[in-house]
């Protein structure tokens, strides 16, 4: 198994999310910043580019070149075109408690999870014994003009995606059930063929990114590490962090720099008016693929 050890590249996020690898910048979210905001490789040219009062997750962009923000609070996903915001998507009907993470396909079509029920406030008021049974939620499948063209249920917590490079599968993260499912992908980007991809051991997956051996990078929101998990479950390396790891991409020039978003813990009722959270990086030897 390979071993791994992180930098870190930049400090005095509030709680970093979705990072991108987009026309040679690391895009993210700042849940707490209210904003969505890129870098250089080397960390040094953060900038803002969009804000969102109502704490931005997911990001991907449209055919066009739009670019589609999971707005967590209100439930929502924005279109940003020529820096005017609009409402592209209402998720709210589909969603137990706030909107998360998304990935965006080639041709558009948008697969985005949702909490399902108020964590933090479970975990503060009645510790882990009120994640049993684990609740579940509905993954959101929007299409090119933000319509919802399916609802996929029982999801333990759907979290981070990502699409094959051929566009033909979906895996997605279910945080609370410790595994990772996989979806046939249809022409018209809905899914069928559920299936798990990996049962992991107390693997709380989080955001994650695909590399060029179809193999997962995925942060375990439990631990101070990234995972390299194969379909079926095999963990063949570990990147250790400096505090809890939340998402990662691969990307840099080569798309072999694994990008780590991380705080020292994501209970909002803690971190939201912190600026501990960081973004670490360590170049992995693997090129990213696929969506994200």
């Amino acid at each position: 198994m390979d071993r791994f050890q992180t930098r870190v590249l930049r400090e005095g996020l509030a709680f970093g999310e979705s990072p991108r690898w987009h026309e040679g910048r690391l895009w993210f979210s700042d849940f707490y910043r209210q904003g969505i905001y890129s870098t250089d490789e080397r960390g040094t040219s953060e900038r803002r580019e969009h804000v969102v009062a109502t704490q931005p997750s997911g990001l991907g962009w449209l055919p066009n070149g739009d670019l589609l923000c999971v707005s967590m609070t209100d439930c929502t996903v924005l279109r940003v075109r020529g820096g005017a915001q609009s409402m592209f998507a209402d998720l709210a009907p589909y969603c137990g408690f706030w909107a998360n993470d998304m990935v965006t396909s080639a041709s558009g079509v948008s697969y985005v999870g949702n909490f399902g029920f108020d964590l933090h406030a479970v975990l503060r008021d009645e510790g882990a014994a009120g994640l049993v049974p684990v609740p579940t939620t509905n993954l959101v499948v929007v299409d090119l003009d933000g319509r919802v063209i399916q609802v996929v249920d029982e999801m333990a917590f759907p979290n981070g995606s990502v699409l094959t490079s051929d566009g033909k599968t979906l895996i997605v993260g279910e945080t609370l059930a410790f595994r990772l499912s996989a979806f046939d992908v249809h022409h018209d980007g809905t899914l069928s063929g559920r299936r798990v991809w990996a049962q992991m051991d107390v693997v709380a997956t989080d955001g994650m990114c695909l590399d060029a051996d179809g193999q997962i990078w995925l942060a375990n929101a439990l631990t101070n590490q990234v995972l390299r998990v194969k379909q079926g479950g095999e963990i063949t390396a570990v990147v250790e962090t400096t505090q809890t790891a939340f998402a990662c991409m691969l990307g840099g020039a080569n798309r072999s720099t694994l990008y780590v978003m991380t705080a020292p813990t994501s209970d909002r009722f803690e971190i939201a008016s912190s600026l501990t959270a960081k973004i670490e990086v360590v170049d992995v030897g693997v090129r990213g693929a696929g969506r994200p």
